[in-house]
């Protein structure tokens, strides 16, 4: 298990702070909650009075009101509603390339959009993908966390994202599909992966976009895998399927594998900004901030 407290440090979260106030879950789940929606109902925050008409419920009258004016008027209010934030983190075997690891950048972004989600009155909850550690009930999924509110529970969430190790391999999609099972209402479901999947993860994504959920897909490569300096003769494996590759690597290949990463990098782009989702790509060489701050802004990278 990683060290929780390495993944937000104080700097950090005083960033975090200027930050969480801008951000804004879409979707809300329809239960009693702590965050304000703009759903007028008879509870909450206090909104704004409207005049009274026949058949409209008598306890709702503003009595003091009608004292002083003469005038029956209602109280209208903001309704409370629960937004669920889930956090699905690839914990595959790819996830340990890079230096620091992918899975570590993946973590740390997280409890970030984690923090900001406890610190506004949402649930949280993480979903670790993994398809060797996957039980019968959970397929793709190797752990689903408890949802948790407050700021009380971000120890709790940082152990809960610090548990997982990257090995194995992953059902991308899969896990997608067992998350849309486990799941009682819509939310905000960020996914954190390199993608590297070779399943029909965006069919899987828009089947998540039907059923009503806000996605936010943050890809997590490193500088190499983007940028790669290799030349000559490579045994490759695959660090899932531990399927070997002889490999030559020359201008040629590397231009191919180039232009294979972009599309597969267009693809997540093109599904965002079909479906109304965001999509942040990272590197495991760039300064968090930045990447919080594009997340918060729904940016398509």
């Amino acid at each position: 298990m990683a060290d929780p407290r390495a993944l937000l440090d104080p700097d950090f979260v005083r960033e975090l702070e200027a930050l969480r106030r801008r951000l804004q879950v879409l979707v809300q789940s329809g239960a009693s909650g702590e965050r304000m929606a703009r759903r007028k109902g008879g509870s909450a925050e206090f909104q704004e009075h409207r005049p009274y008409a026949p058949g409209d419920d008598l306890r709702r009258v503003d009595w003091s009101a009608f004292a002083r004016t003469g005038e029956p008027v209602l109280k209208l209010f903001r309704a409370e509603e629960d937004t669920v934030l889930r956090l699905l983190v690839d914990a595959s075997a790819s996830l340990a390339f890079g230096d620091p690891q992918k899975l570590e950048v993946a973590r740390r972004v997280a409890a970030a959009i984690g923090y900001l989600g406890l610190a506004n009155g949402q649930r949280v909850q993480v979903l670790v993908a993994r398809e060797a550690a996957a039980t019968a009930g959970n397929r793709g999924l190797e752990r689903i966390g408890v949802p948790r509110r407050g700021r009380d529970a971000l120890p709790a969430l940082l152990r809960d994202l610090s548990a997982p190790l990257a090995s194995g391999s992953v059902d991308l999609a899969r896990a997608l599909e067992t998350t849309l099972q486990r799941t009682a209402r819509p939310g905000l479901l960020v996914v954190l992966s390199d993608f590297f999947d070779p399943g029909p993860v965006t069919r899987a994504l828009t089947r998540a976009a039907a059923a009503g959920h806000q996605l936010a897909l943050v890809q997590v490569l490193a500088r190499e895998e983007i940028e790669p300096n290799y030349e000559g003769d490579f045994s490759l494996v695959d660090a899932e399927s531990e399927t070997a590759l002889e490999l030559s690597m020359d201008a040629t290949a590397i231009d191919a594998y180039v232009a294979r990463l972009a599309g597969l990098i267009e693809e997540l782009r093109s599904w965002a900004r079909k479906h109304r989702a965001s999509f942040v790509r990272i590197t495991n060489d760039e300064p968090l901030e930045g990447v919080v701050r594009r997340f918060v802004a729904r940016a398509i990278d």
